[in-house]
């Protein structure tokens, strides 16, 4: 039976093999843990591995693992990287490191505001609806140019780039098209801030293509933490 030391092993050596593939060096591409409906046991199993980085979709779920394991585990960076509701902001504010799935003004603006002045700016990622569907959240991506603009100048957030939830789909020539348009997005957005040096793209099932479209992120959860339940 793998542990989760393994099959974090078995991510990393994806990563480290698809940027090969495409003479890419994996040390630019960062592991994202997606640990959303997982016990604390398991995260602190992650940890023990070397596992730093963890997302989580749910508000209060995830302040609950931060307030739980800030003793512990001071040095773990997390990840917003679901749907937010604009009443539920103050809790991603106040107590995340990465917003990934910004794609309203109003939400910005109110992170920016709720931001303490003790903590550094929040990371920020503009979510693009990359694949146009009605079930899916994001912004388009003239939204997103007009979007990035106006983050930019808040100063409790950080732009840091752009992330998107692909087609859910087996189909690589779908995968490809969908993550080639984001990674030109993407390079536009990111000539006007040295600061903007993310693209959260890729997933279990795609991260080969995602790394060969030039993410810097990959969202993995299944794939470590076994399905979900």
């Amino acid at each position: 039976m793998t542990t989760i030391a393994d099959r974090l092993s078995l991510a990393q050596s994806r990563i480290v093999l698809a940027a090969e593939k495409c003479a890419r060096d994996s040390q630019e591409i960062q592991l994202l843990a997606v640990s959303k409906t997982k016990p604390i046991a398991q995260i602190l199993a992650a940890y023990a591995a070397g596992q730093r980085s963890f997302g989580e979709n749910y508000v209060q779920e995830g302040q609950e693992k931060i307030q739980a394991l800030q003793q512990s585990c001071p040095d773990i960076q997390w990840h917003f990287i679901g749907p937010l509701q604009s009443n539920k902001t103050r809790i991603v504010a106040e107590h995340f490191d990465w917003m990934h799935t910004v794609s309203r003004l109003k939400i910005a603006q109110r992170l920016d505001a709720q931001r303490p002045n003790s903590k550094a700016p929040l990371n920020v990622c503009i979510q693009v609806n990359i694949s146009q569907e009605d079930s899916k959240s994001g912004c388009s991506a003239t939204e997103a140019i007009t979007l990035a603009d106006e983050i930019q100048k808040m100063p409790n957030l950080k732009l840091r780039g752009l992330m998107a939830i692909p087609t859910a789909t087996d189909d690589i020539h779908v995968q490809n098209l969908e993550f080639a348009e984001l990674q030109k997005l993407y390079q536009v957005i990111a000539a006007t801030s040295n600061d903007i040096d993310t693209l959260s793209m890729g997933m279990s099932n795609d991260l080969e293509q995602a790394i060969a479209h030039g993410s810097t992120l990959v969202r993995i959860g299944s794939a470590i933490f076994g399905a979900r339940g």
